[in-house]
Formats: C-alpha cells, sequence, structure tokens
C-alpha cells in the first residue's frame, strides 16, 4: 500500500525531466490489452450518511481503507481508493455523507463532498434501496443534477438484501426518477450482489486515458491517518450514542520499526469532561476494547506487531468552534 499524500483528488503523474519520453506512460500503462481502449478517471461516491458508500469502496477494492460504522457520518473526510485492473484505473473517491450541516465540521464534510462531486468524472450515487426515497435524496439529486459540468451517474440501488419484495418496483422506480438517465443496479455491498456488473457500468462510464497513478498504490492517504480513522472507528462502534460524534483522533507518535513493527500513540478528543468517563470506562476497561479493536485492525493494514497508546482529553465543542475543527485536521482543500 502507498500512503504519502493528501486524500483530495490529484493530477495526473507528470514525467521527469531526466525520464525519457513515453517511459513513465509505459510503465503505468503496463498489462493493458493489445488495441483496447484504456480508461481513467475520478469516480465521486455520493450518497446520504448510512447508506454504504465506505463499505462499497471497500468491496471494489478487496481490502479496507474506509471505516464503516452503523452509525451515521462516519466518513468525514474524502479519501481516495484506487482500483487498478488491465483495462481500466478507477480512482474511487469516498465522500462524507450529505446531510443539514449544524456546526462547522459539518459544513467542512458537506463542502468536502461537494468538491468531489464537481471534481469527478464520474458520479456513484449511491441509495439504500431498502426504504424509500427521503428529502435528503432528492437534495443530492438536485446537487448532481446542478455541477458545473454534467457527467455520467451510475447509480447504486444499495441494500438490496433488505428490500422486501412487494417494495421492488415502487423503490426502485422512485430512485430511477431521481437519476434520469443513469444507468442503475441492485446492488448488495455486504453480500456481494452485482457488484462486478456495477463495477462494469462505472468502468464503461469513464473516460478513455492513461493511468493516473502507479500499478501499486491503493490509496494515496497517509498510514497516521489511516490509523487515526481507524481508532475512531472502534470508538464509534463500541461508544453509547451520544459520545461517537464528538469523537476526534490525533496521532501523536507513528514510528515505524525496522522488524515491521510500529509504536503508535494517539489521543481521543471529546466534547464534554463527562464524557471522559465514558470513553475510559470502569478501570480503563472501555479503552482498553478500543485499543484491542483499533490494533487489530491497524495491525491487518501494516502487516505486523502494533504497540498503541491511547490517551483521552476533552476539548469542550471542538465541533463548533471552526479554530478547533481546522485544528484537528478538517481543513478545506486549497
Amino acid at each position: 500500500m502507498s500512503a504519502t499524500s493528501p486524500p483530495d483528488p490529484m493530477p495526473p503523474q507528470r514525467r521527469p525531466l531526466d525520464q525519457p519520453e513515453g517511459a513513465l506512460e509505459a510503465e503505468l500503462n503496463a498489462g493493458t490489452p493489445s488495441g483496447a481502449a484504456h480508461r481513467s478517471g475520478f469516480v465521486a461516491v455520493v450518497g446520504r450518511p448510512n447508506v454504504g458508500k465506505s463499505t462499497l469502496m471497500n468491496a471494489f477494492l478487496g481490502q479496507k481503507i474506509a471505516i464503516t460504522s452503523s452509525k451515521p457520518q462516519t466518513t468525514r473526510r474524502t479519501q481516495l481508493g484506487i482500483l487498478t485492473q488491465p483495462e481500466a484505473q478507477i480512482v474511487f473517491v469516498d465522500t462524507p455523507g450529505m446531510h443539514e450541516p449544524r456546526n462547522p465540521l459539518g459544513e467542512y464534510m458537506i463542502e468536502a463532498a461537494k468538491r468531489a462531486l464537481n471534481d469527478a468524472d464520474v458520479v456513484l450515487f449511491i441509495v439504500d434501496v431498502s426504504a424509500p426515497p427521503g428529502p435528503g435524496d432528492e437534495r443530492l439529486a438536485s446537487l448532481i443534477a446542478g455541477r458545473r459540468e454534467p457527467g455520467p451517474v451510475v447509480l447504486a440501488l444499495n441494500k438490496s438484501d433488505r428490500l422486501k419484495p412487494e417494495d421492488v418496483i415502487a423503490f426502485t422506480t422512485a430512485y430511477q426518477a431521481l437519476a434520469p438517465g443513469a444507468e442503475w443496479m441492485l446492488v448488495s455491498a455486504t453480500r456481494g450482489d452485482n457488484l462486478e456488473e456495477l463495477l462494469g457500468q462505472v468502468v464503461a462510464a469513464l473516460p478513455e486515458g492513461p493511468q493516473l497513478y502507479s500499478q501499486d498504490e491503493i490509496t494515496q492517504t497517509h498510514l497516521r491517518d489511516l490509523a487515526a480513522e481507524l481508532i475512531r472507528e472502534a470508538a464509534l462502534n463500541l461508544l453509547e450514542e451520544e459520545v461517537p460524534h464528538g469523537v476526534a483522533v490525533e496521532i501523536g507518535e507513528f514510528q515505524e520499526r525496522s522488524e515491521g513493527s510500529a509504536h503508535i500513540s494517539a489521543t481521543l478528543y471529546v466534547e464534554r469532561e463527562a464524557h471522559k468517563g465514558i470513553v475510559i470506562g470502569r478501570g480503563g476497561n472501555m479503552l482498553k476494547q478500543i485499543g484491542t479493536a483499533a490494533r487489530q485492525e491497524i495491525e491487518a493494514l501494516l502487516g505486523g506487531k502494533v504497540f498503541l497508546e491511547l490517551y483521552v482529553k476533552a476539548r469542550p465543542n471542538w465541533r463548533k468552534q471552526e479554530s478547533e475543527v481546522r485544528r484537528l485536521g478538517y481543513r478545506p482543500r486549497e
């Protein structure tokens, strides 16, 4: 896994001055079938909170780079997931779920999603087909229709495994009406239903072009940032309802060692002093559970032993203070 740059969409790589003309193109396009038109581009993965955006992207990539949770608004930043095939390179841009922002953090999240939407070559519009469309789906459909440069839209009717037979026609037709002319597919990101067919629709919608990233890159998110997100995921999945959305994670130390292990120290910030006790738990039990769950995920990511130290601090109402939101790393792309 390569993790060296911010998670915002980046321009295609350019040939170094000392590299022979055509060398980079030959390297990036190695393996492309002779005579086949290679396709590449950015795919904005958009949808309301908790419709399965991150789960779907992880399923396409075959490994976990985006955190998932049953709680809404899990994704806070845009994040690249790069899938390279012989005939195409698909750069998925996982985005925060579209919602009505109530604080500076929410405003940052919505702005990040809108930027990705406007910069994309293709929009992958994900909905929860097990329930009828709501106002949030309609607002997002309007944003998609009104982006700067109209382009292909692929509609993923996710969670089809939960769709009742008597609702199939009504719900499917209602969502299709939100994206007129879009290719669509009933899928289940958790079971894997029709994911290959959906990916084929996405690839067909991409423009022709060379690879934008090297073949071994899966994401461009820093490893320390991925570790922070995995710690936050553990907190989201283990903590009580009123606490998780006020948790932010800051990595203090990330030291990789020669034997393949890593030492990581991180601080979990909460919005209230009273929440510190909940995160720590009786006798430190909850913090130990969070640490264990996070460490296992980080070890799977790094492929080595991880020594993880966690601390908890309160920063009252940090989500409502723009300076704190920015200090904790939620900044708009310049």
